[in-house]
């Protein structure tokens, strides 16, 4: 189940451009078979009062931070290119805008996390491919 926090300026998004960023992060989950209600995007505004980076005022940036849930990485290889494409889905909300931005990604165990009420079926097997069909979570 990934999550992504996108903490940005106020007004720096519209809510067609939430939207969009939303349906193309959850695009690139689902395209690895993820069911897609597992994608989570929250928007965080903050005023720009409040944004700080190195003590200055900062306008001007976007801070993300991934968790990912549902998969997990450990060659180092895969590692590199699956930030890569994360970077690549955030680019033309940043540095197509000519924003900065910046990111990181946290991994959390698998038994740490439920939907509804019910651990997640493991990867790839049936039941979580059933999940990604119906789109919904469903005692297995």
């Amino acid at each position: 189940m990934p999550l992504w926090r996108i903490y940005h300026p106020a007004n720096t998004y519209s809510e067609q451009d939430r939207q969009d960023f939303a349906a193309d992060v959850t695009e690139l989950y689902t395209g690895f078979g993820l069911p897609a209600f597992y994608v989570v995007v929250l928007f965080e505004e903050v005023p720009r009062s409040a944004f700080y980076v190195g003590g200055r005022p900062a306008a001007d940036t976007v801070r993300i931070v991934v968790e990912h849930l549902a998969r997990h990485l450990d060659d180092p290889e895969l590692r590199r290119r699956s930030t890569a494409r994360l970077n690549a889905v955030m680019e033309p909300y940043t540095r197509d805008r000519g924003l900065h931005w910046e990111f990181h990604t946290y991994e959390s165990p698998r038994d740490l996390w439920m939907i509804a009420g019910l651990f997640p079926p493991g990867p790839g097997t049936d039941a979580e491919k059933e999940w990604a069909r119906t789109n919904k979570p469903a005692p297995y």
